[in-house]
C-alpha cells in the first residue's frame, strides 16, 4: 500500500538550521539549539523534540501595568528546550529580520516571536499631534537577535528619507530606529466633514532616516483603542 502524489515532498520541512527560518509564508520554524525564544502565547502549531512552554503573560508587573493602562502589549510565552518549533498566528504572513544592536517600534498585535536576547517594553510614542488622540503606544524591541512579525498580506517597506511618508495607523506594522513619527490631521475640507469624511482624517506622518513597514490591510490595532465602523483607530 502507498500514498501517491507530491503532498509530502512539496511540503517537507525546511532543512535550514538558522535560528529563525520561514517554513513558508505563514509558518515560522525556530531551531531551539540557539537558546530560549519568546513567542506570542498560543502561537505554537507543532514542534519536534523536547520543548517546554511557560506563560509569561505581559512580561512582569511593570509591563503588566503598562499593558492595562495603554491597551498595548504582548502576551508572551517562554519557549525552551531542544528541537524545532513551528509558530503561526491566524494564517498571517510572517516577516523575519535580524537586529544587530538596534531597535524597532512595533505594533504589539504584530509581534510573533523574538530571541531571548532581545529586550522589549511598551512605550508612548512622542508625537506633536498625539495629544488629540489620547496617546499612542507601541512595543519597542531592542538589542541583538532575531525578530518575527506578522502582516496581513505582503507588506511594503518605505524609505522615509526619500520623500514625505504617510500611513494609515491601522496599516503601519513597524518602523526602524531613526524614524520620527507625528500625527497629521487631514479633514478633506468642510464639505468632507459634513458628508461623513473619508475615513482617512488621522494619519501617521514619518520623517528622519529609516523604513516604515506597511501592510495591505487596515486590520492592525495600535494603542489603546480598536478600529470600529464609527471612528477608526482613535475612537469615534
Amino acid at each position: 500500500m502507498a500514498i501517491h502524489g507530491k503532498l509530502f515532498s512539496e511540503h517537507a520541512e525546511n532543512q535550514a538550521t538558522d535560528p529563525f527560518v520561514q517554513q513558508n509564508k505563514k509558518l515560522l520554524k525556530v531551531s531551539m539549539g540557539y537558546g530560549p525564544v519568546w513567542a506570542r502565547t498560543g502561537s505554537m502549531v507543532a514542534y519536534q523534540g523536547s520543548i517546554t512552554f511557560r506563560n509569561r503573560g505581559s512580561g512582569g508587573l511593570n509591563k503588566l501595568l503598562k499593558s492595562a493602562v495603554t491597551g498595548e502589549g504582548v502576551d508572551l510565552m517562554e519557549c525552551t528546550g531542544q528541537g524545532e518549533l513551528f509558530l503561526a498566528h491566524d494564517a498571517a504572513d510572517i516577516q523575519v529580520f535580524y537586529l544587530e544592536n538596534d531597535s524597532v517600534s512595533v505594533n504589539g498585535n504584530s509581534v510573533l516571536a523574538f530571541s531571548a536576547s532581545i529586550e522589549w517594553d511598551i512605550h508612548r510614542i512622542q508625537a506633536r499631534g498625539g495629544m488629540m488622540t489620547g496617546g499612542l503606544y507601541n512595543v519597542t524591541l531592542r538589542g541583538t537577535g532575531y525578530v518575527a512579525v506578522t502582516t496581513h498580506g505582503e507588506p511594503v517597506a518605505l524609505d522615509v528619507a526619500s520623500a514625505p511618508t504617510f500611513g494609515d495607523a491601522q496599516a503601519v506594522v513597524l518602523w526602524t530606529s531613526g524614524v520620527t513619527m507625528d500625527i497629521r490631521v487631514d479633514t478633506g475640507g468642510l464639505k468632507s466633514l459634513v458628508r461623513g469624511g473619508t475615513g482617512e482624517m488621522l494619519q501617521m506622518a514619518f520623517g528622519g532616516q529609516g523604513h516604515v513597514l506597511v501592510q495591505p490591510s487596515e486590520g492592525v490595532v495600535t494603542g489603546a483603542t480598536e478600529k470600529t465602523s464609527s471612528g477608526g483607530l482613535f475612537g469615534g
